[in-house]
């Protein structure tokens, strides 16, 4: 009877550890920000600050916060396909813009 428990709470303990593995390999239980690339992300701002539509949301005191610390502003701003989008497409403009309000009403 031992020996059976002992094997059973072995392989419980076994299964739990690749339960573990998985979850911390997809990012449900790890850290939102340990896969944002900051450097790509600064980058990425500085070439959108040289619009002025941008830049007058990026120094908006309502918005301002967001872009350092509102994760899905950053994951947004660190895929350059979003950015290319938004440096060329007036409805990514507004969805991105609506992003901000929505993070600040949000917030407030």
């Amino acid at each position: 009877m031992g020996k059976i428990f002992r094997g059973i709470v072995l392989a419980i303990i076994g299964i739990l550890g690749v339960i573990l593995s998985l979850l911390s390999s997809t990012d449900l239980i790890s850290s939102p920000n340990s896969n944002l690339n900051s450097k790509k992300i600064d980058k990425n701002i500085k070439k959108l600050r040289e619009l002025r539509w941008f830049n007058d949301l990026y120094i908006d005191e309502r918005h301002h916060k967001s872009f350092f610390i509102n994760v899905r502003v950053r994951k947004y701003l660190q895929s350059n396909i979003l950015v290319s989008r938004l440096k060329n497409n007036k409805k990514e403009q507004q969805k991105f813009i609506q992003l901000l309000e929505y993070v600040a009403k949000k917030r407030d």
